[in-house]
């Protein structure tokens, strides 16, 4: 396994790693707290308090509010002064915006409601599969993340169940289930408001969180489920969950399921629910699970085929850069010294880890991301990643398939991919939805055939050329020669830290010791005279 040279970096007296405050709640080598184990954290014991789930959604809020400024948005402070129009036309132009889904049968006020957060057009994806979905059929759709996926399916699925009577125990109208903990969490994000407006109740389901809301909302009742495969089996074999009267399951990115070895959880969860049940199959590709699972539960399905992970790469911009490791780790710091969000590739949680080090030592803002963080980090490193604090991702490839960012404009592979398949997912972060975006990979000399095999797999005409640090490669990368001072630990613990609860300030009376305990330390009062 290659490591990264990184050249002369402050160490502390352990050797090895740069020194850190006791803050950090990563994994240990010794294995006292999961270290070693894989990138999806499924073996990790669960440890995830429920505030974090709490901490997670509020943040997501405050992003909602804050209009997400990065898109480039100008704050309402320095807004330019127009002049206002009557309240009925501003009405009549949203309902006009608001067409598009109206038209594929989404409800008015779910179509309003979107039209409100700027989303009038239906994506490909979404205009092709929810006709379908809404008249009950079966689907299978082929579509790379970020295309949309996560309201073709939701807006039908909302659509049909409030059309039935609210489930008042613990068996849902429907489950939707997400391979990682990042994306079913941004699933539940997009779609509980949704949900909310057409007065059905939604819960998030995933490893890493506590039981106990997850018991309580399943007790509740609870109309749609949005799980992880392993949490869900776990609540069914409780009985806390019973899937006997479900009428839609949603499987989004199957293939990465497949790919993490949640079949067997997958077909389990299957053969709970009814075979009369509506199924809806998202997937990039379709390989020997994925299409044994389609010829399985699915009944005469309607295909549509958007947005190939193949076609995809015709709108980025593809580069090899054939680097020696004595460079590397210079190019890697000025490649990545641009504005924009990046994402950085690199094989294992070490690398991630030493590499997002080495970055904020030259003056670079970055974070890792991967399996071996507690759940809660992982969730303030993405959000902090989302908001702009942290414009650079260090990430593994599990860890990333849960991303759903907008606006990454730069995908750097620091360590080649495993194969062409992994190249597509690595290079779908950027170029969303027909944006532009740039895929840099770096390659030595020993893996220049490898990588040459997997490009050309992969559908990209791209050759590796020459680069070292300086103005040819700024001129190539957009990147600059980072001349910032070191980033502190304290500094990167304010942004990824867990917010300490405010100090109580009780208007009671002080407390004092009880006799025999510390009496003698305070001043006795004298007695009052009777």
């Amino acid at each position: 396994m290659e490591r990264s040279a990184w050249g002369s970096r402050p160490m502390n007296s352990r050797g090895g790693r740069p020194e850190r405050g006791g803050w950090d709640d990563r994994p240990r080598r010794d294995g006292s707290n999961g270290w070693g184990r894989g990138d999806d954290g499924r073996s990790r014991p669960e440890r995830r308090e429920a505030g974090q789930a709490r901490e997670w959604n509020h943040g997501r809020r405050d992003e909602a509010r804050r209009g997400e400024a990065h898109r480039g948005e100008a704050p309402a402070a320095v807004a330019p002064r127009v002049a206002k129009k009557p309240r009925a036309e501003a009405v009549k132009r949203q309902l006009r915006r608001s067409e598009g889904f109206a038209e594929l049968g989404v409800p008015q006020l779910m179509a309003s409601l979107l039209a409100g957060q700027g989303i009038a057009v239906p994506f490909p994806i979404q205009a092709a599969t929810i006709p379908d979905a809404l008249a009950g059929r079966d689907v299978l759709g082929r579509g790379q993340t970020g295309s949309g996926k996560t309201l073709a399916f939701g807006l039908p699925t909302i659509t049909r169940l409030a059309a039935r009577e609210p489930s008042k125990d613990s068996r849902p109208g429907a489950v939707l289930l997400a391979p990682t903990r990042e994306l079913a969490m941004q699933m539940h994000d997009v779609l509980r408001p949704l949900a909310q407006t057409m007065g059905l109740s939604i819960v998030l389901v995933a490893g890493g969180m506590s039981y106990t809301p997850q018991l309580r909302a399943l007790q509740r009742g609870v109309d749609i489920v949005v799980a992880t495969p392993g949490r869900l089996i776990d609540l069914i074999e409780r009985g806390a969950a019973d899937l006997s009267v479900t009428e839609i399951i949603v499987l989004d990115e199957a293939d990465e399921m497949a790919d993490m070895g949640f079949m067997p959880e997958v077909t389990r969860i299957l053969d709970e629910i009814p075979g009369s049940a509506q199924h809806l199959l998202f997937s990039a590709t379709l390989d020997n699970q994925v299409d044994e699972l389609v010829r399985r539960y699915l009944r005469n399905p309607v295909e549509h085929g958007v947005d190939s992970a193949q076609a995809s790469v015709t709108t980025m911009r593809h580069e090899l850069l054939a680097v020696s490791a004595r460079e590397r780790a210079g190019i890697i710091a000025q490649t990545v010294n641009r504005p924009g969000r990046t994402i950085v590739f690199v094989r294992t949680q070490v690398d991630a880890d030493d590499t997002a080090d080495a970055l904020r030592h030259v003056g670079i803002m970055a974070g890792a991301l991967h399996g071996g963080l507690p759940q809660g980090l992982r969730a303030r490193v993405l959000h902090a990643f989302r908001e702009g604090r942290i414009p650079v991702l260090v990430a593994t490839d599990v860890a990333a398939r849960g991303i759903d960012v907008d606006d990454v404009s730069l995908v750097l592979q620091a360590d080649p991919p495993h194969d062409s398949k992994d190249y597509l997912h690595r290079a779908g972060r950027t170029a969303r939805a027909g944006e532009e975006g740039l895929v840099i990979s770096l390659v030595t000399a020993r893996q220049r055939g490898r990588m040459a095999r997997i490009t050309r797999e992969a559908g990209v005409d791209a050759r590796p050329r020459p680069a070292h640090e300086g103005e040819v490669l700024a001129e190539l990368t957009g990147g600059t020669r980072p001349e910032g001072a070191p980033i502190t630990e304290e500094q990167y613990r304010g942004i990824v830290a867990p917010p300490r609860p405010p100090r109580r300030q009780g208007s009671g009376p002080r407390r004092f010791p009880r006799h025999g305990h510390g009496d003698h330390n305070r001043a006795r009062r004298p007695r009052e005279q009777s």
